[in-house]
This record gives C-alpha cells, sequence and structure tokens, in this order.
C-alpha cells in the first residue's frame, strides 16, 4: 500500500528566480524540492463531497496557494518577516472521485506518513470540509498510539452529530473521535459556539462527554485571547500534543461569506487573528487545519479567501515568535 497520496502542487504562479522573494508565493516551496528539514508542512485535502450543506470548500486548497501572491512575507504589526520560517508544500491529496471513505482513508495514511516522516516539522491542512479532521487525528494517532491528543476547536458547532445517521460527515468529526477513543472529550476546547445553531441533543452528547464549551459569550466576557490561552494551558497540562482545527465558520457572516455554513453573531477577524497569533507562539502545537471555506460563496473580491490565508500567516507569525524565544 502507498504510504501516501500526495500530487505536487501547481506551480505555475510562483517564481523561484527571485533571490530575495518577498512575497508568500516567493517564499514557499515544494516538498519535494525541500533540501533540509522544514519547519511547518502544508498539505491540502480537496474534498467537500462529505459536507452536510452544499459546499465547494474543495475548491479552497486551490485558491489559498493563488492567493499567496498578495501577501508580504513581512509582519508589520509584530515587526516580523517570515522569511526564515521553512515551509514546505506538500501538495494536495489525491481525493478518489465518488468513494468518500476512500478519500478519508488516504487523508489518515497521507498524514500518518507526514507525521512519521517528519517528526519534528508542524504540519497544517488546508480542506476540504470538516470532515477532514477525524482523518488527520486518527492518523497521526496511528504514528503516536501511546501520545495524548487534545483539540483546541475554534467553530460555532460542535461537530457531534450521529455518524451512525449522518455518515462521516462534516458535522460528526468530533463525535467520531470520541467514540473511537482517538480523543477523549475532556481533552476537547471548542470556542465560538453562539446562537441557535446547536441543538439541545447535541450539547448534551458534548456534557455527558465532558467536552469543555466555551460559548463566544462567554469567551468575550473574559476576550477571546485570554480564553483562548486558558484553553492552550489546560490542554498542555494534561495531552502530548495538541491539534487545533479552524473551522472557518467561527466568523460572522459580515466578515466571511465564503462559508458553507455562514452564521450570523461569530468572531471578528481581529479576534480570529490574535488567537492564531497566540496558538502559533505554544510549542504544544504541533498540528492544525484550517477547513470549511467556500471559495464559490466568496465575491468577486475573494474576501474570505484573502482572511483565510491571512489567518493562516497570522499563525506562522507565532510559530516564529515562538522559535525566536
Amino acid at each position: 500500500m502507498k504510504k501516501h497520496w500526495l500530487k505536487p502542487p501547481d506551480w505555475s504562479w510562483n517564481s523561484f528566480s527571485d533571490e530575495n522573494p518577498t512575497s508568500v508565493s516567493q517564499w514557499i516551496e515544494s516538498l519535494q524540492s525541500f533540501q533540509e528539514t522544514p519547519d511547518l508542512i502544508v498539505y491540502g485535502t480537496p474534498i467537500s463531497r462529505s459536507s452536510i450543506s452544499v459546499s465547494g470548500a474543495s475548491l479552497y486548497p486551490s485558491e489559498f496557494r493563488r492567493m499567496w501572491k498578495s501577501f508580504s512575507t513581512y509582519n508589520i504589526d509584530e515587526h516580523v518577516d517570515l522569511i526564515s520560517f521553512k515551509v514546505a508544500d506538500a501538495g494536495d491529496i489525491d481525493m478518489h472521485t465518488t468513494d468518500i471513505l476512500l478519500s478519508h482513508q488516504r487523508i489518515q495514511q497521507t498524514t500518518a506518513y507526514l507525521t512519521k516522516r517528519y517528526p519534528t516539522s508542524r504540519t497544517c491542512m488546508i480542506g476540504g470540509d470538516h470532515s477532514t479532521t477525524a482523518c488527520a487525528v486518527r492518523g497521526i494517532k496511528e504514528m503516536y498510539p501511546s501520545e495524548t491528543i487534545g483539540i483546541l476547536q475554534l467553530d460555532t458547532h460542535l461537530d457531534v452529530r450521529d455518524p451512525r445517521i449522518l455518515g462521516p460527515a462534516n458535522g460528526t468529526p468530533i463525535r467520531q473521535l470520541i467514540d473511537d477513543n482517538t480523543v477523549m472529550g475532556k481533552h476537547i476546547m471548542n470556542i465560538g459556539p453562539h446562537g441557535y445553531f446547536n441543538a439541545k441533543s447535541l450539547i448534551d452528547y458534548a456534557k455527558e462527554h465532558s467536552i469543555n464549551i466555551i460559548t463566544l459569550k462567554a469567551a468575550r466576557k473574559k476576550g477571546v485571547l485570554q480564553a483562548v490561552k486558558e484553553s492552550l494551558q489546560h490542554l498542555s497540562n494534561c495531552v502530548d500534543r495538541i491539534y487545533v482545527t479552524v473551522d472557518m465558520d467561527v466568523l460572522d457572516i459580515s466578515f466571511a461569506p465564503g462559508v458553507p455554513a455562514s452564521t450570523p453573531g461569530g468572531m471578528s477577524t481581529s479576534e480570529l487573528f490574535d488567537s492564531l497569533i497566540e496558538i502559533g507562539k505554544d510549542p504544544s502545537v504541533k498540528h492544525i487545519d484550517f477547513v470549511c471555506l467556500d471559495p464559490s460563496k466568496d465575491s468577486s473580491v475573494q474576501e474570505t479567501v484573502k482572511i483565510g490565508c491571512y489567518a493562516w500567516l497570522q499563525y506562522v507569525t507565532g510559530c516564529v515568535l515562538q522559535d525566536k524565544k
């Protein structure tokens, strides 16, 4: 069986001829050509057939890369140039055209391969819908069965719907991981649920399994950034590695219309951006994903894709700040 299902990314908009790269598109190299161990490996999971709502999230990995040309490697707010941080793009996992379970298996196998082959590198999965998170976490657990994994989830939803009813859909990844004993509920921190988007039966399941729910209202009372810091500290004290999953529907619809399940009342971009710098600074965070961003629902100015790329760069900035300590 193949160790991975990665296809090289399309580098048609990338220019390596510049000896002093200044844009993100000039800075990031393909993993296949990388000569040393990367600090961070990016890989795409272009699947959205497993989404409960109509979704074009499978389009995001490609649009994410295309947006790199619009961003500089220098962060003026933090006075940080990302250029010394080694980011390798492993490409996209080859998804089967119709077989969702096979595609999920490939995500698990490929994540396991990357995690084992590059044990000191952080990994960042670009979705795809949220079903991909369960696959990635299982792949990590497969390689490190004796380690305890904690999850920091930034999300409007709990994602604990019953997979026996819906299958391995994007509304079920957290329940999948709990039900198959990959992750314990008490090791999951979910920041961002709000309003009228989680049925009481799902909240009852979460409470029964000791999932830590921090509503956006509660987080804002102490400050979203402080809530993130406390959640990371809590997980760091009780798990071996932290996996962060960022469902872009955590953002308010006015900021990010290009998500399949957009809602009013969500986070602002500044709240998310500040949180991601803090997440990047935490050495216990070994893995992160960004999921459920649908470019087909964006406007002509691609505001959600731009926000998604900016969010990722904020995480990378946090990683650079961590390495400078």
